[in-house]
C-alpha cells in the first residue's frame, strides 16, 4: 500500500491484491530466489513432481491425438522451474512439438530455457494441458467473520495487520457463502469468500480450446470448512501472521469443490501422483547387494515421492481435473 493509506481500512481481498501484485509487492520482487525463498512447494520439493506433469501431458497428447503443436501452460510459474523441468522430462517426440508457456507478472528470470514463452497472462485458444500449482491460493479473497449478533461481516484490515469487523456480507458474496460455506450464528467463527477463485479459474479454463486443466492447491471441501479459516502468511521460509505490507506471502486454502466446473473433479495429491507413476516405495532390498548405487539413487527418489504424497503434507494438496473437450486424462 502507498504511504497515504497505511492508516486506512481495506477489505482482505484489496488488501491483499496490493501487498501481492501492486508495483513493490510481495510477487513483484526481483529477488533470485523467487516465491521458493519463502515456501516449498511440491516443484521445489522433487523433480519427480514435474516428470509427473509430463506424464500427464503426454496422456493429454494422446487424447487429442498427438497434435502437430500440443501446449504446455505454467500458471503461477514462479521462475519458471516446472515447465523447464517438464520439458526436460518428455520423450524427445513430444517435447519437439510441445509449446512451453509461463504464466507470471514478474520479470522473466535470466537463463530461462529459452522454448519457454513468459506471459503475464495465460494465452488464447490453446490445445494441451494448463496446470495451475499454487496459483488459486493467492488469488486474493474477502475474509469475512460473525459478530456478536451472528451477522457474518466483513473483516476490515490495515497495513499493519490490524483488524476489525466490517458491513455486513451482502450480495454474490454472501450467496456464495450460504452455497459454500455457510457460517452458523456463533461469534468469532471465519469463513474466506472464494468467490474472485471461482471466477479466475473459469477465466483459466476458457482459455483452453482442448484438453485439461488442472489447479492445485491445499484445499478444502463443503465437508471440512475449518471454522476459523485459513488466512495465513509465510515469510522466509517460515508460517507467520499475514500483514498487507509487501513483506510476506498471504495465502489461504482453496475450496476447490466450489471452483470446479461440470465434468470436473477433486482428487487428492497421493491419488493423482500414484497414477502417474509416483509412490514412496522402497526399492528392494536384493538391489543394494547386486546395484549398490542404482540401490542408493531409488531410495532417494522413494523418500522424494514418500514426501509428495505424504499425509498430512503435500499429499493433502487437492488435484481439480477439468477436462475440456476430451476425456478424464485419470480415468481408464
Amino acid at each position: 500500500m502507498t504511504a497515504g493509506t497505511r492508516d486506512q481500512w481495506h477489505g482482505w481481498r484489496a488488501a491483499a491484491q496490493d501487498a501481492l501484485y501492486a508495483p513493490g509487492g510481495f510477487y513483484r520482487r526481483a529477488e533470485t530466489e523467487g516465491p521458493a525463498g519463502h515456501f516449498r512447494t511440491s516443484v521445489h520439493a522433487s523433480p519427480l513432481f514435474a516428470g509427473a506433469v509430463a506424464r500427464l501431458l503426454c496422456r493429454v497428447d494422446e487424447a487429442l491425438g498427438r497434435p502437430a503443436a500440443l501446449d504446455f501452460v505454467d500458471m503461477a510459474a514462479g521462475r519458471g522451474e516446472l515447465a523447464g523441468g517438464v520439458l526436460a522430462a518428455l520423450p524427445a517426440d513430444v517435447a519437439a512439438r510441445t509449446r512451453a508457456y509461463a504464466v507470471e507478472i514478474a520479470e522473466r528470470p535470466a537463463g530461462l530455457d529459452h522454448r519457454i514463452e513468459w506471459l503475464a497472462e495465460p494465452p488464447q485458444g490453446t490445445t494441451g494441458l494448463l496446470f495451475a500449482n499454487e496459483w488459486l491460493d493467492n488469488v486474493p479473497v474477502e475474509v469475512a467473520e460473525v459478530d456478536a449478533a451472528g451477522v457474518a461481516r466483513l473483516v476490515l484490515v490495515r497495513e499493519d495487520g490490524t483488524e476489525r469487523l466490517g458491513e455486513p456480507v451482502d450480495g454474490a458474496q454472501a450467496r456464495w457463502l450460504q452455497r459454500w460455506w455457510p457460517l452458523p450464528g456463533e461469534e468469532g467463527l471465519r469463513a474466506e469468500i472464494g468467490l474472485p477463485r471461482d471466477e479466475a479459474w473459469a477465466a483459466a479454463v476458457a482459455t483452453l480450446q482442448r484438453g485439461c486443466a488442472v489447479a492445485v492447491d491445499y484445499a478444502h471441501t463443503a465437508q471440512t470448512r475449518p471454522p476459523f479459516g485459513t488466512l495465513t502468511g509465510f515469510r522466509d521460509g517460515r508460517e507467520t501472521t499475514p500483514v498487507p505490507d509487501g513483506s510476506c506471502d498471504i495465502t489461504a486454502h482453496v475450496a476447490l469443490d466450489a471452483c470446479a466446473l461440470p465434468g470436473g473433479r477433486v482428487l487428492p495429491q497421493r491419488e493423482a501422483l500414484g497414477a502417474l507413476g509416483v509412490t514412496g516405495a522402497r526399492p528392494p532390498l536384493t538391489l543394494a547387494s547386486t546395484d549398490p548405487a542404482a540401490y542408493v539413487r531409488a531410495l532417494a527418489s522413494a523418500g522424494e515421492a514418500a514426501e509428495l504424497t505424504a499425509a498430512g503434507g503435500l499429499g493433502d494438496f487437492g488435484w481439480l481435473v477439468q477436462p475440456v473437450a476430451v476425456p478424464d486424462p485419470f480415468r481408464e
